[in-house]
């Protein structure tokens, strides 16, 4: 494309003629170099480089767009914890919205928290048998169920099933428009819709730990007992030789901050999405993996400092 007699096209092979132009009665032969040749001078020139308009701005504009989006979160998180400590409180929507993300989230807990306990104690059993302290399968049980598998299950249910949920809802009222008409009534969408529900998935996490915990320790009794032959009064003296009160509130801490997290990214997704219907299932994909980013690492962080404050 002729733009001045200059081209900025180059060659597959320094130095070989690689496009030639008629334009205006002349020919000109771009080289890789950036030079073009006019065929009835013989002259070189310095060639203009081609830059479509607009392009340097789009190119700054996808670059700030991360850096908009992580500013946009922090804003909405904010807002989000001032407007829970003042009146008035959107308690109707918080207990909907509670019951809602339990309802999606319970039975996934439940299916998951079984085979994963009953798959740590199995291996753990195993080599206490072989080394001749079975008894103390309680002890491994429990540190394996309220130290790790617990948060771990956790977070699978709360990133694949809760936040998804909250962010899908969230994202169809929002290219509905109704965020904007609640902005014209004078009504808060921060206040009104994501408080409820970043609450809500605080609470459930919290009672989804707590219900992974019991399952699983019950999961793991009755497959030592009665699969492995452990002796049940041994079983149950040996849960608190490693666990204490110190390691249940800091698996319950690390359950509250992973509903927490996920609930305010969701939230964030679901009000700042765009594109249609299409956008909405961008922005649920989106959610599941920033998700389980933030709290497998918030997982790994907390579990180092419980490691280091608590009590032993």
């Amino acid at each position: 494309m002729p733009f001045a007699n200059f081209f900025v096209y180059g060659s597959a092979q320094p130095g070989v003629p690689s496009v030639t132009q008629h334009y205006q009665g002349q020919t000109n032969i771009e080289l890789t170099e950036g030079f073009v040749i006019n065929a009835a001078s013989d002259t070189a020139r310095r060639g203009r480089a081609l830059i479509p308009p607009g392009a340097v701005a789009k190119g700054i504009d996808s670059a700030a767009k991360p850096v908009r989006a992580v500013g946009g979160f922090f804003a909405m998180s904010l807002d989000t914890f001032v407007a829970m400590v003042r009146p008035p409180f959107a308690m109707r929507e918080f207990l909907t919205q509670t019951w809602f993300v339990a309802r999606v989230s319970l039975l996934p807990t439940i299916l998951l928290s079984i085979p994963f306990t009953t798959l740590v104690v199995f291996i753990l059993n195993v080599l206490l048998v072989e080394i001749g302290a079975a008894d103390y399968s309680g002890s491994g049980a429990a540190i394996g169920t309220v130290n790790q598998i617990g948060p771990i299950v956790t977070v699978l249910v709360v990133a694949g099933a809760g936040a998804t949920a909250m962010c899908a809802d969230l994202g169809a009222r929002t290219i509905r428009e109704e965020l904007d008409a609640m902005r014209v009534m004078g009504i808060d969408p921060v206040r009104a819709l994501v408080v409820p529900r970043v609450l809500a998935g605080t609470l459930v996490a919290l009672m989804l730990s707590a219900l992974v915990t019991m399952v699983g320790l019950g999961g793991s009794f009755g497959f030592s007992v009665f699969i492995q032959h452990v002796t049940p009064g041994a079983w149950v003296a040996g849960l608190t030789l490693l666990v204490g009160l110190a390691d249940v509130i800091i698996a319950m801490v690390k359950a509250a901050l992973f509903g927490l997290a996920a609930s305010l990214i969701a939230c964030f997704k679901g009000t700042t999405v765009g594109g249609g219907p299409a956008g909405v299932g961008n922005a649920v994909n989106e959610t599941v993996v920033y998700t389980f980013m933030a709290l497998f690492a918030i997982d790994v962080i907390a579990t180092a400092v419980g490691v280091k404050v608590s009590p032993k």
